[in-house]
């Protein structure tokens, strides 16, 4: 069946809702569907996008109130049977007022929740909520959220798909070794967080459970960007606990499994709800243990101490005996990983995330 796939971003800035789009939007085009970008005037999301080499379209993107948009978008979905799929309310709305104005009765409109959220109150929310064909979310416990509010959608249009990520180890062969490059000893285990260095992500839970631990038998490496006062923070915690020569700040990095790879095993010490965590799998994928929080949907995708180890979120003794656990036993390490890889490759990989998602596409005709 064809039909012309529309992937709508409107955030300013780079994040997992449209490196979501950018995956799906390469597998569409590998597997031949139309697909086309709806982005707004942004350089670093336009510049990303556009080595997908597929068209693009840009919109002004203001929210609910923007006529422009919906007005401008209404040409692009005139004919042909059409799937719009959004990533936040306000875009839903910009779709399907697009569609009114069509007259297009062959366009549907799907939305992908990216976060644990109650969905926004007031009559014009409920009726963009029922509106809209199929609402996507990333974990059961998205979905949880989402119906208890009893927004009063009909069951059969919401639906789980686990996300998934992409394999991209294209570029090992150039990467840094980066054992030789920080003069890391083969004794040492290194260790890596990798994702947005902010408070909610428990970067000065992990530095802080560090301090617990012997200075000579790990080294962390830290992938990702954060805010200036946020690493001002946690820079100066460095300094203060002596961890100058423990700790390295590798910043963001495009192709990052190459990185991921090197590692002994992962750490991400969340301490808010994690709708579905993308890095986790990434671990996963790569055959590396890695250590998450139980607070978020963690449980739906790691099995504790089989695939991945948990801890309490915000509890550094607790992150820090896990730690040492794994400094201590590179056979348990291993075998977690090899089977958390296992795992990945039978229930989570990419290609089950795409199947299931054109599927959904599919059904809505």
């Amino acid at each position: 069946m064809a039909i012309n796939i529309f992937q709508i971003v409107s955030d300013k800035n780079w994040g997992g809702a449209e490196q979501y789009v950018f995956d799906l939007a390469s597998e569409l085009r590998a597997d031949n569907r139309y697909i086309e970008i709806v982005s707004r005037n942004r350089r670093l999301i336009l510049d990303r996008m556009r080595k997908l080499e597929v068209p693009i379209s840009i919109l002004p993107l203001k929210g609910m109130t923007d006529i422009e948009s919906a007005l401008r978008f209404a040409r692009l979905i005139k004919k042909g049977k059409n799937i719009v799929h959004v990533h936040n309310v306000k875009d839903a709305a910009t779709a399907m007022l697009a569609r009114r104005i069509s007259e297009n009765k062959n366009t549907r409109v799907v939305m992908t929740c990216h976060s644990v959220a109650k969905p926004k109150g007031g009559p014009i929310y409920k009726k963009i909520y029922r509106e809209i064909d199929k609402i996507i979310f990333v974990s059961d416990l998205a979905r949880r959220t989402f119906e208890a509010s009893r927004h009063g959608m009909k069951p059969e249009r919401l639906t789980v798909v686990h996300n998934s990520v992409h394999h991209k180890l294209e570029n090992s062969d150039k990467a840094v070794d980066l054992r030789s490059s920080l003069g890391i000893s083969a004794g040492k285990k290194l260790i890596m967080f990798h994702g947005r260095v902010a408070p909610e992500k428990g970067v000065s839970v992990l530095l802080r459970a560090l301090t617990q631990l012997d200075k000579e038998r790990y080294h962390l490496v830290i992938i990702g960007a954060g805010e200036t006062k946020y690493m001002g923070i946690i820079k100066a915690f460095i300094v203060a606990n002596q961890l100058l020569r423990n700790v390295t700040f590798l910043g963001y990095q495009h192709d990052v499994q190459p990185l991921l790879a090197q590692c002994d095993f992962g750490v991400l010490p969340s301490v808010w709800q994690e709708p579905f965590g993308l890095t986790n799998l990434e671990y996963m994928m790569l055959g590396k243990a890695h250590i998450a929080t139980d607070n978020g949907a963690q449980r739906e995708y790691v099995d504790d101490r089989r695939t991945g180890f948990l801890v309490p979120p915000d509890d550094y003794r607790a992150l820090a005996g896990m730690i040492e656990r794994l400094i201590d036993d590179s056979a348990l390490c291993a075998a977690v990983g090899a089977e958390a890889k296992r795992e990945f490759d039978s229930k989570l990989c990419y290609s089950n995330f795409y199947n299931t998602l054109v599927d959904t596409y599919l059904s809505l005709f």
